[in-house]
């Protein structure tokens, strides 16, 4: 039975071990991973990319490079979710194919490109900085995969303790187009969800008249 959002809150947790004999459907997996598509992301470039793998000798070799934790062997669905790259480079064309998605007349279109191109002219300097950016992005995308999977009562860890070079190579990413970001795990949890323990809410939210 799916969960109100607000139920599925107090539902999350960082699962540390997954019954590796419970298996998630296709259409909840579809469900989640819908959740991670239409997510947020900065002019709307959608700078990621998500791998579901499910192959159980391809996460028992992702395994070691991702600090031998069991969630990656144990899920149902390993998501690794990759910051994109060349896609936001003006020259890739990319960047002006997103803008032209909402109709706009050329001179309108030329000005977002410039606006963009200039607004991001230190980010867009080099790939290193290009990464920073793509991947602070993709915690909107983690965020909302981990939240949609609670709300069908699914488990997940966002995990981001890993060799980095180790697992793009194992999974042969071509780093001019995307790097690493995050690994989710997902799947039903075996042990009890220990208590939430997060600070008061008037310790972190302050309202300014």
């Amino acid at each position: 039975m799916e969960k109100t959002f607000e139920e599925s809150l107090g539902f999350r947790h960082a699962c540390k071990l997954f019954d590796d004999t419970k298996k998630i459907s296709d259409e909840d997996i579809r469900y989640i991973m819908e959740a991670g598509r239409r997510s947020p992301s900065s002019f709307g470039m959608e700078a990621w990319k998500f791998l579901v793998i499910t192959n159980e000798d391809l996460k028992a070799k992702l395994r070691p490079a991702c600090w031998d934790q069991v969630q990656i062997t144990s899920c149902s669905h390993l998501v690794i979710v990759l910051a994109g790259i060349e896609s936001v480079k003006p020259e890739s064309g990319l960047p002006e194919k997103r803008f032209a998605r909402r109709e706009m007349p050329q001179d309108k279109l030329d000005f977002y490109l410039k606006l963009y191109a200039d607004h991001l002219a230190d980010t867009l300097s080099s790939d290193e900085n290009i990464f920073a950016w793509t991947a602070k992005q993709t915690a909107f995308a983690g965020a909302n995969i981990m939240s949609a999977a609670a709300i069908k009562g699914i488990d997940s860890c966002p995990i981001e303790g890993f060799d980095k070079n180790q697992v793009e190579d194992i999974l042969n990413i071509d780093k001019s187009k995307y790097r690493l970001s995050m690994a989710i795990p997902l799947g039903y949890r075996i042990n009890e969800q220990s208590t939430q323990q997060r600070l008061p809410f008037d310790e972190v939210v302050e309202f300014i008249d």
